[in-house]
This record gives structure tokens, C-alpha cells and sequence, in this order.
């Protein structure tokens, strides 16, 4: 950021409320935490992230129509340039500095909706409500949006250059989207986007503030950020509770609050018959945990401190087949696009890896690959095959592939097959049978656990999409070899955690 307007000016801004919403902890960390330990390279990731939505903003923008451009200049010159531009009545304002107190806001577009009152839009790559997933509400706003747009409604009201409660999101099909921020989250929450957003700010300036310093904690979202090997240390030496899978910040901050417990070693001392009196005096007493889930935690902590190998809590039983397949896809998120399928077949004759590539980024190539993988899966022979992937994703990106391209196979016969008794999500069995001395129960974490090794040093799915683009722009053979034997050992540490199931319910 240019100018005087540092972080030490301890400004509430959008991107500490997106950091709020995906980890607390790291408001505080950026200003106060151990800065040596912190990762000054760039992720080569999220730089590709930035440049599609800089690209998706400037392709916006450029059929907006005249406004005005204050994305020059220090901060201070652009708040001074865009409270002008709002006293003249100027119809549309592009990187406006919106600045009230400690609030600070720079929405892509301020529009003037009605004289001297303006809407502020921003501009996203993403869709702009929920319903990406199946499972998810269609049509209902994303929090982070929601929040972000309540900033720059907040200033703008005290600025007395708005007089509602709403903002407006341009997605990536761009298509503009109103949020009405005084509406209430959903059926079942009657809080609104707005006192969500108040609650958020406030915690923030106490974060800013040192007032309160909120912990760290273990997290699958966390493997992006620049702290994730500082707190994961931290969570480590202090034998935090989130060291225990599934158990995440919020859980642990009602253990901690309601027992005065931190460490793993004392929920393994837990009197549960106790605990379970005292919940039954006071509901409000460690509110979200029941007997099931607390019995499950204190398992949990006596493998990772006491027993430290993985148990199978019943037996498994897999089908018997002559050809097992080990299926694993990738795809790029930010457009919504599958280029790789991939399969390690493994029957009497051997071993061997087949795969479907989209050999050029586009929809055809898309639809060709996915078509070969579908006609692969057909010469298989009916009942004497089964087919192991590793939690929802598969399944759900097929379900988007085939409203896309429904003449390739019909929805009934893509459900009939993930419907198929043969057809496995190996994660539905270790979620429900298994526990590891482990923190996260990710296909990576237990197969490097069980030994196996990823022939990339740095294995990733992230970097396999930036891989697969700089394929595409410079057909590199040696990135599409790096990009191939990432997905065929994504297939192999399937079939490994397979067998580590085999051979664990021998012993049972």
C-alpha cells in the first residue's frame, strides 16, 4: 500500500476481514507474531490467483462504460480524489480509497445510484453467491463478500454518501449481483450480514489493539499461508488441542474455556461421566460437544500421545475383483476446469497408469478428455472391477461435468456408477473407521505416514494447476511429465492407504 497508511496505522480493511474469517489468529500474527518466522517468498499459487483476477477485473472493466480511474497515487491523494469525485456527483468510480476513522475500504467501483449516494461493487473471479458445491444453498451470499461490501457501507453512510444497507458483486460470468446486507443469513441463522460484520469489525480492533491474543491453531486451510510453519510449530512444542484431527479453533476454545484445559495430555485425563453430569445441569456448558463426539477426541488424543500407530475400529471388507482401479482427477478452480484423469490399474497382468488429458485449455478439450475417461471405464468388465478415490471431490466436479456436457454419458449412468457398491470413497472409511496419530487425515498425511514417497519434492495440487498452465502457454514436456507423475503417485498413495486397510483388518 502507498503512502503513510501502514499496517501500524491499525486500519479494519477488507483483507484483514477475509484473513478474520479464515483464521482469527493471523490478524493478530501479522502485526505482533514472531516476524523471523515468517515466509517472505511469494506462493507461487496464489500470484496465479491475483493475475486471473487482475485479468478478470480488467476484461470487466473494460465494458463498464466511462468512469473515473483513482487507482493512482498515494492513499491519502486517492481518499482526497475520491470524497471529490463523490461531492461532484461523478456516475461511475473505479479504485476509489474510502477512509472513515480506523475503517479503510477500496472497492473496485463506486457507482452513484442516486444523487450524492453511491453503491459499492466489487469485482470477484468467483461466483458471487454460494452453490458452487451441490450440497450448498443456491443463491445465498458468500460470507467474505457479504462482510467485505459491509465496510465500504459502513464508511460510506458515516461519509453521508449512502443511506441503505447494500453493495453489489460482479462475478466471473459477470453478472452483477445485489446483496442486502440487512437481510438475515438463512432460515436457520436470523443474524444479519451487517451485525456479522459488526461482530467481525469489533473483534478485529481488538485484535489490532492487542487487547486480546487470539492462538494459533492447526487447520486444513492454513497450508497457504506465510505463517503455517510458525504456528504449526507453536501448536506443536504447546501440544495444542488442534493437534487432534477434526478437532478445530472453536471446539478447542470451549474446552478450553469450560475445563481450563490446552494440552492434548489433559483431555486424555478427562472424567467423562463428570462432564457429562454437569452438561446435563448447565446446557450451556461445552456447548457443541456431545458424548459421542467427546469420546472420540479423547481416543483421538491417546493415539497421538500414548499409542501412536493407526487403529481400525471394524473390520473392512473390499471387493474381490481381478481389476482394481485408483482414481484421482485434477483441476483448476479459478476456471472451473478439469484437466487431468487419472487411473492406476492394478489386476493379474500388473500394474500400469492410463490417463485423460485436455490437451489444450477449453471446453472441447475438456469434454474430449472427460469422454476418453468414460469410454476407458466402459471396457471394463461389468462386476469385476472396483474403483478407489479419496473423499467428495471426484464425485462432485463430475456431477458439474456432466450438467456441462450431458451428451457425453447421462446423469443417471454417472450416478448408477458412484452409486456402484465397487466404486469407493476410501475417506468415508477412514473418517468413520479409522483413527491416525495424526493431525489431519488428508491422503498426503497418512500415505507419507505409511512411508510412501511422492517423487516431486514439493508435491501439491496447487502447484500442479500452475504446472498445467505454463504447460499449456509453453508445451514443456518436462512439465507435463512433472504434472503426469504428480497424479499417478495421487493414484498410487490411494492404493497403498487401500492396502494399510487390508492389512489392519487382518489383525482385527
Amino acid at each position: 500500500m502507498d503512502g503513510k497508511l501502514t499496517k501500524t496505522n491499525l486500519f479494519v480493511t477488507s483483507s484483514r476481514l477475509y484473513d478474520f474469517m479464515q483464521c482469527p489468529h493471523k490478524v493478530w500474527r501479522d502485526i505482533y507474531g514472531p516476524q523471523e518466522e515468517k515466509i517472505d517468498e511469494k506462493n507461487p499459487f496464489i500470484e496465479l490467483l491475483w493475475e486471473k483476477g487482475v485479468l478478470h477485473e480488467k476484461e470487466i472493466i473494460s465494458e463498464v462504460g466511462a468512469f473515473v480511474d483513482l487507482s493512482e497515487g498515494t492513499i491519502e491523494e486517492r481518499i482526497d480524489k475520491t470524497s471529490a469525485e463523490m461531492k461532484k456527483g461523478t456516475p461511475l468510480i473505479y479504485q476509489g480509497v474510502l477512509k472513515f476513522n480506523n475503517l479503510l475500504g477500496i472497492p473496485d467501483l463506486l457507482r452513484m445510484i442516486s444523487p450524492g449516494k453511491y453503491l459499492p461493487i466489487d469485482i470477484k473471479s468467483g461466483k458471487g453467491f454460494e452453490g458452487d458445491d451441490f450440497d450448498e444453498e443456491e443463491g445465498k451470499p458468500k460470507k467474505h463478500y457479504a462482510v467485505q461490501l459491509s465496510l465500504y457501507v459502513e464508511i460510506l453512510l458515516n461519509l453521508s454518501f449512502a443511506d441503505e444497507k447494500k453493495g453489489a458483486i460482479v462475478d466471473v460470468s459477470g453478472k452483477e449481483l445485489t446483496y442486502l446486507l440487512e437481510n438475515p443469513q438463512g432460515v436457520r441463522n436470523a443474524q444479519t450480514w451487517w451485525e456479522l460484520y459488526l461482530d467481525i469489525k469489533n473483534s478485529i480492533v481488538e485484535l489490532l489493539s492487542n487487547t486480546i491474543q487470539d492462538r494459533p491453531a492447526i487447520s486444513g486451510t492454513c497450508k497457504l499461508c506465510p505463517w503455517y510453519n510458525s504456528c504449526k510449530k507453536w501448536c506443536l512444542e504447546k501440544e495444542d488441542l488442534t493437534k487432534i484431527f477434526y478437532l478445530g479453533r472453536n471446539l478447542r476454545d470451549v474446552l478450553s474455556k469450560d475445563l481450563g484445559i490446552e494440552k492434548v495430555s489433559e483431555l486424555r485425563k478427562l472424567d467423562i461421566p463428570d462432564i457429562l453430569a454437569k452438561k446435563k445441569k448447565d446446557k450451556t456448558f461445552l456447548k457443541g460437544f456431545g458424548e459421542t463426539l467427546l469420546k472420540k477426541f479423547i481416543n483421538r488424543a491417546a493415539i497421538l500421545d500414548e499409542i501412536k500407530k493407526p487403529i481400525l475400529h471394524q473390520q473392512i471388507q473390499f471387493p474381490e475383483v481381478k481389476n482394481e482401479l485408483f482414481f484421482d482427477i485434477e483441476d483448476d478452480p479459478t476456471q472451473d476446469f478439469v484437466y487431468l484423469h487419472g487411473i492406476y490399474c492394478r489386476n493379474q497382468k500388473g500394474e500400469s497408469f492410463v490417463y485423460f488429458l485436455a490437451k489444450e485449455n477449453s471446453r472441447d478439450s475438456e469434454k474430449v478428455a472427460w469422454k476418453e475417461f468414460w469410454n476407458f471405464i466402459n471396457t471394463l468388465p461389468s462386476g469385476d472391477f472396483a474403483v478407489y478415490y479419496y473423499a467428495n471431490h471426484e464425485k462432485t466436479t463430475y456431477k458439474r461435468l456432466n450438467q456441462r456436457y450431458p451428451d457425453v454419458i447421462e446423469n443417471e449412468k454417472r450416478e448408477a456408477f458412484f452409486a456402484n457398491p465397487n466404486v469407493i470413497d476410501l475417506y468415508q472409511i477412514i473418517q468413520k473407521n479409522t483413527d491416525w496419530p495424526l493431525s489431519n487425515y488428508s491422503l498426503k498425511d497418512i500415505a507419507t505416514y505409511l512411508g510412501f514417497k511422492w517423487r516431486d519434492e514439493t508435491p501439491s495440487g496447487a502447484l500442479s494447476i500452475l504446472w498445467y498452465n505454463d504447460f499449456i502457454q509453453n508445451r514443456s514436456q518436462e512439465l507435463l511429465k512433472r504434472i503426469l507423475e504428480y497424479n499417478e503417485d495421487d493414484c498410487k498413495a490411494t492404493m497403498v492407504l487401500k492396502d494399510e486397510i487390508v492389512k489392519l483388518s487382518k489383525n482385527i
